[in-house]
């Protein structure tokens, strides 16, 4: 008998053999700004806005580490790599530190900064320095010794006048003395007093707002804040050579000095002979902004502001080569559109009154399982501030991007291909500006069941435009139903079963259209009105039951029945009341919601402005989840949007810190049961989470049993996946052995039989 289940042990494990589930979160973060750099004799340590990764230069291995690792979501300003503790120390803004222990992968997050009663302003950590298992943390108030060993804050030095607090940007050890380049002057004391936090004993050596200072074998070099590279004479720091920029960087690396500008590196010998001097445009192009510069061996490294990390020979440095990990062009992603295959995210933007301005020059981005793909701003006909996007869900091939400014980007295999404008369609220029003024705001679009696409077009009188699948246009005017039509901006459209299209506006709630009789209908604020808690609409999503979830500025409404539209002649949002603490209260009460979306299972995906992401069931009784920058890794509370991919139920979040997404389990259903299927299969000692069978149809009947028939969990699916928690009903964990997974539609027409393996 034994012997007979280790042979169907085997078989099945051969048969079943996957990966283990991933973790829940995975993060997709653009590493193009880079902020500081650091080195081992083999590696590169790179810091971008809020993630990190390093390259070893033997092997060619790129490793990130990001939010999902334990990295936070703020911004970074100094990175620094010990060798001899094998600890790379992340400095931030606001005064966090993060220690990631490179042996074994751990991350410590250090907040004794962040706590320090001074002023938030003042936390912001600029360099390290390392000596003698201490590192002297330079921040714009003072020094704080870190220890190493310990991963323990030690003395905090105020070094300003009468101890005051003072910006120091970079500090240097030179002969026995640390050397302090602050906003008021170099200051120095002796590393071996015991008393450095009296300020007394650190002197003045040189007036003036100072850059940096660094130690470059026998030479103490500094650079004041106007570019003025000086030497140190054993007295003072004397006038070397003035930079035509001011400085961004300067580090003493293999017995070289690299001084940075915004578009220049400068190379010095350890006897301060220029070398080399690499301009942007050796680079690149005279657009590129370089941040910092390092060498590792013979490689030199350059981080720049929009492009990520460049190498090239550090002899010979006539082509350059750029190293960065592939992601988005930018971490503020604006807004997305996902598909089975493929996510879209494009960049720009507009402020809380749709305002465009500055008007934003980015490109566009596509990811699929090919990785990721950028369309640079100089392809999209110079179309500015592009503010959604949206894939012709008849044809994935077929793209098309909102520019609220410069009209509607139409994209086929990766290409844009045309920009419909004032010139060439139906879309137009807002009118309060005088004819001459040209800007053409396109914002949400959205293709009905017949393929045709419908397009908002703001501070017009004829606002609703469509694009017909024979390439005519055609315009609907607003001015009976909207209040201002020539000041109004629209947010989202959505069209529902219908065919009645549902716009979220500015002032004036929600406008429902039926093309069939022309007919306009409006929800907006007021008892009888339509029961918004305020006119401006920021999200609408249809759920599966022909719900409107409808999300305001200040909270949530939703309109029971989409086709009530035929029949009422004042539609009536209503809030969903939920118990919290016995008492009723309002969900979502006052919230500024960004974005709804619907999983395959009816749940809602809830963006907000300043609190995160809620995942509430489909009547919204009950808050499943609520994921904030302290509980999760989104690396910000504000959530500019989110999309699902329907086949697998991943849930992308767009923040305007960066892109996570949650492997979520509730996918749409399927037609049939052909593509059902159980993972993570087989189910090892190790794994903690749930099993989930997939590829369902809707509203399945699931059975599982032991092999001897003895049944152990039923449900019937809501979407196309269910979960199971390896238990008895929720009473036991069931044993090891082979369990049998029955599946049957509703009506019984179709089953299909699965099998998995649980070893305890």
């Amino acid at each position: 008998m034994k012997r007979t289940f280790f042979c169907v042990l085997f078989l099945l494990l051969f048969q079943f053999s996957q990966a283990q589930n991933k973790l829940s979160w995975q993060g997709y973060f653009s590493f193009n700004e880079i902020k500081d750099l650091s080195e081992s004799p083999t590696t590169v340590f790179v810091a971008s806005e809020n993630a990190l990764f390093s390259k070893n230069i033997a092997t060619n291995v790129l490793k990130t580490t990001t939010t999902v690792d334990g990295l936070s979501g703020q911004t970074i300003s100094a990175v620094y790599y010990s060798e001899t503790f094998k600890k790379t120390i992340i400095g931030y803004e606001n005064g966090l530190m993060i220690l990631v222990n490179e042996t074994d992968g751990s991350i410590l997050k250090v907040v004794d900064i962040i706590n320090k009663q001074l002023p938030t302003n003042l936390k912001k950590i600029n360099h390290f320095m390392e000596y003698n298992g201490l590192v002297y943390v330079s921040c714009d108030f003072g020094i704080v010794q870190f220890n190493l060993n310990t991963s323990k804050f030690g003395d905090t030095y105020f070094i300003g006048d009468n101890g005051a607090e003072i910006s120091v940007k970079q500090t240097a050890l030179f002969n026995g003395f640390i050397y302090a380049a602050t906003s008021s002057g170099i200051r120095r004391a002796d590393s071996a007093n015991a008393n450095l936090i009296d300020y007394n004993q650190w002197a003045i050596v040189n007036s003036g707002n100072w850059f940096g200072v660094e130690t470059l074998d026998t030479e103490l070099v500094a650079v004041n804040d106007s570019g003025y590279i000086h030497r140190f004479n054993s007295n003072t720091f004397v006038g070397f050579s003035q930079l035509p920029q001011a400085a961004v960087d300067l580090r003493a690396k293999n017995h070289n000095l690299f001084v940075t500008t915004a578009s220049t590196v400068y190379v010095y010998n350890n006897q301060m002979v220029l070398n080399r001097q690499i301009t942007n445009t050796q680079v690149l192009d005279n657009t590129l902004s370089f941040n910092c510069a390092t060498a590792v061996g013979d490689q030199l490294f350059i981080g720049t502001i929009e492009k990520g990390l460049f190498v090239s020979s550090l002899n010979n440095a006539s082509t350059f080569e750029n190293t960065t990990p592939a992601g988005p062009l930018r971490n503020n992603i604006f807004s997305l559109d996902a598909t089975s295959n493929v996510l879209w995210a494009v960049y720009g933007d507009y402020d809380t009154s749709y305002n465009p301005y500055p008007l934003d020059s980015y490109g566009i981005s596509k990811y699929n399982v090919s990785g990721w793909m950028n369309i640079p701003y100089s392809e999209v006909f110079d179309a500015k501030s592009i503010t959604r996007i949206t894939v012709n869900p008849f044809n994935e091939k077929q793209v098309f991007a909102s520019s609220f400014y410069s009209g509607l980007l139409k994209i086929e295999n990766d290409v844009t291909t045309l920009l419909y404008n004032e010139k060439n369609s139906g879309l137009e220029s807002i009118t309060t500006e005088g004819p001459n003024y040209i800007d053409v705001r396109i914002n949400a679009t959205a293709f009905d069941k017949t393929g045709n696409l419908w397009v908002t077009n703001s501070r017009v009188k004829d606002g609703l435009k469509v694009l017909k699948t024979n390439g005519q246009w055609g315009s609907y005017a607003m001015t009976s139903i909207l209040d201002n039509a020539e000041a109004g901006s629209f947010s989202s459209i959505v069209v529902d079963r219908n065919n009645v299209k549902w716009m979220g506006t500015y002032r004036d709630g929600v406008v429902g259209f039926n093309e069939t009789n022309n007919t306009f209908k409006k929800i907006t604020f007021g008892t009888d009105a339509g029961n918004l808690p305020v006119a401006d609409v920021r999200s609408i999503a249809l759920d599966t039951k022909n719900q409107l979830w409808i999300g305001t500025i200040k909270g949530l409404r939703v309109l029971s029945n989409v086709g009530n539209f035929q029949t009422e002649s004042q539609l009536k949002a209503n809030p969903i009341i939920i118990m919290e603490d016995n008492l009723a209260q309002e969900l979502m009460y006052e919230q500024f919601i960004t974005s709804i979306v619907v999983d395959g299972a009816n749940n809602k995906w809830i963006g907000t402005a300043d609190s995160g992401v809620f995942m509430v069931s489909p009547n919204g009784q009950e808050t499943k989840y609520h994921f904030t920058i302290n509980n999760s890794p989104l690396p910000s509370n504000v959530v500019n949007d989110i999309k699902i991919n329907s086949k697998t139920g991943e849930v992308f979040i767009a923040t305007n810190k960066g892109m996570i997404s949650f492997n979520g389990v509730a996918t749409a259903a399927n037609d049939n049961l052909n593509n059902a299927y159980v993972y993570p299969n087989p189910v090892r000692p190790n794994y903690t989470g749930t099993v989930k069978v997939a590829g369902l149809i809707d509203k399945a009947n699931v059975k599982i049993t032991d092999i001897e028939g003895n049944l152990v969990y039923e449900i019937t699916s809501s979407g196309g996946t269910i979960e199971w928690d390896t238990t008895a009903f929720g009473k036991y964990k069931v044993a090891s052995g082979v369990y049998m997974v029955f599946i049957s539609a509703q009506d019984g027409g179709e089953t299909k039989v699965k099998k998995i393996m649980i070893i305890r």
